[in-house]
Parts: structure tokens; C-alpha cells; sequence
């Protein structure tokens, strides 16, 4: 009983799903970066969003590779 496409290995399915786990934590701290300005202290708010930023690139990388199957 195939449906015409390939089932994904076991192996690309856990690497999707650890590419949107680290895209979850990049959403997380980009959201929660906003209070520290609130607090008045920006230089944490700005580190934050660098991190969540290069967390997000690292999980887009991560979930590009894993559909295209390369």
C-alpha cells in the first residue's frame, strides 16, 4: 500500500522536528526580548534578539536540510 511518495526515514523525521524545536526556542526568545526594554535594560533586550536571531537561522538551516533530504 504505497501512496506514490516515499515515507520519510525515521532519521529525517527526528531531524524536522529538532529543526522546529530550535525554531520554537528562536520564537520564544525573540517574543520574550521585549521585557528587558521594558525594564530598562536594553543591552540584554538587543543581546536576546541577536541569539534568537542566530537561533532562528541555525533552525531554518536545520529544517531546509532536512526536507530537501540533504
Amino acid at each position: 500500500m504505497t501512496s506514490g511518495s516515499p515515507e520519510p526515514s525515521r532519521n529525517s523525521r527526528r531531524e524536522r522536528q529538532i529543526a522546529l524545536f530550535v525554531l520554537g526556542v528562536a520564537v520564544v526568545l525573540l517574543l520574550s526580548s521585549v521585557t528587558w526594554f521594558g525594564s530598562d535594560r536594553s543591552g540584554w533586550g538587543i543581546a536576546q534578539l541577536v541569539v534568537g536571531l542566530v537561533v532562528a537561522g541555525v533552525g531554518g538551516f536545520l529544517h531546509r536540510r532536512a526536507t530537501t533530504g540533504g
